[in-house]
């Protein structure tokens, strides 16, 4: 393995704060670093018949190849591969998350390993990421990758976004950030970010929080601190399949059939993606109010895609036992929920847990 030498000067006043905030101690040790890469699939791994054209297959390269076809990561680390699924990320099941949060555990507790990356579909990634920085027992980096362009195409974008997500799960600056999204040479928090374009190669963004820093070539930048470590409740490890929670999209004149088919159809829980405010058409808030009194846990969100969610506001929620997500997307609201319905909170605990979530 090759080693990156860097040579700079600093003052004695910065390499004293550094050395006692930690940081130099960390950022600069001479000691190699292992990242473990978990491919699942994705358009990072796939292929197509013409460079200049949309059309293509995910998820046809093993991650071998996507290991050999970046050779510089062998420079940044000692990388371990493994495939842990090969699907497009819209295929994206809550049994692959159990077994990806096992395998991330796994390795996170093995000293010789620094951080794990996950090469992942962009269309599920940001779910992906959330669930596991809800059930990650570690503080070392968890750094989701992917590409809106397959390696078959010009300016396909997968490579680089590789290597730098390798370089952030490398550097133990990137301790204590949770799980993350490195794509397009910016750094997002999982809890924050979401898919907004539907092929722009900048489609990730973080409305409310703003990203996290940059990692251009390799070369990582915080922007803002970490936020305050807890472990995590959530345990996985003997979990086997999660509850079923179902999201239902709020809209002018909306019909509450969606809602009465799937608390018939064994929803243990019902996200709802309301306009505005988390507001809800009223035949719709009836349905709802009908599914909590059957036991079905309702949470209130809002699709307009920033801001939070505020309690009480238009909707009675104290009257009716909902539970408002804040500032979380329905996707992701849903992922608290179905973890939150496995441990049985009530949703005066579950209300508190979204309040600090």
């Amino acid at each position: 393995m090759k080693t990156k030498l860097i040579t700079f000067t600093l003052t004695s006043t910065v390499f004293a704060t550094l050395m006692l905030s930690g940081v130099a101690g960390s950022a600069w040790s001479a000691e190699p670093s292992q990242v473990v890469i978990l491919a699942t699939g994705g358009t990072i791994a796939g292929g197509g018949d013409s460079s200049v054209a949309a059309t293509y297959q995910a998820a046809k390269v093993p991650v071998d190849q996507l290991i050999n076809a970046v050779p510089q990561i062998h420079e940044l680390a000692e990388i371990r591969g493994e495939q842990v699924a090969q699907i497009a990320s819209q295929a994206m099941t809550t049994a692959v998350w159990l077994q990806l949060a096992r395998r991330v555990n796994d390795y996170l507790q093995q000293d010789s390993v620094s951080g794990v990356v996950i090469t992942h579909g962009t269309d599920t990634m940001e779910e992906t990421a959330y669930f596991l920085d809800l059930v990650i027992q570690s503080n070392k980096p968890v750094v989701l990758v992917g590409s809106m362009r397959p390696p078959t195409s010009l300016s396909a974008d997968g490579a680089l976004n590789l290597y730098n997500a390798v370089a952030v799960a490398a550097n133990p600056r990137a301790q204590g950030y949770g799980a993350m999204i490195a794509m397009n040479e910016t750094l997002y928090a999982a809890r924050d970010v979401t898919k907004s374009h539907t092929t722009a190669v900048d489609t990730f963004q973080s409305r409310n929080q703003g990203a996290l820093g940059r990692v251009e070539y390799g070369v990582t930048k915080f922007y803002r601190a970490p936020r305050p470590s807890n472990p995590s409740p959530f345990f996985i490890d003997k979990l086997e399949q999660l509850p079923q929670v179902d999201i239902v999209y709020g809209y002018a004149n909306a019909s509450p059939v969606p809602v009465n088919a799937l608390v018939e159809g064994g929803s243990q829980g019902i996200v709802h993606a309301g306009v505005g405010n988390g507001n809800l058409f009223p035949t719709v808030e009836q349905a709802l109010v009908d599914a909590r009194k059957r036991g079905v846990v309702i949470v209130r969100t809002s699709r307009v895609g920033s801001g939070q969610v505020l309690r009480n506001a238009e909707v009675d929620d104290d009257q009716w036992d909902f539970v408002v997500a804040s500032d979380l997307s329905p996707q992701k609201a849903r992922i608290v929920l179905m973890l939150a319905l496995d441990k049985k909170m009530s949703t005066k605990l579950l209300q508190e847990l979204f309040n600090i979530l």
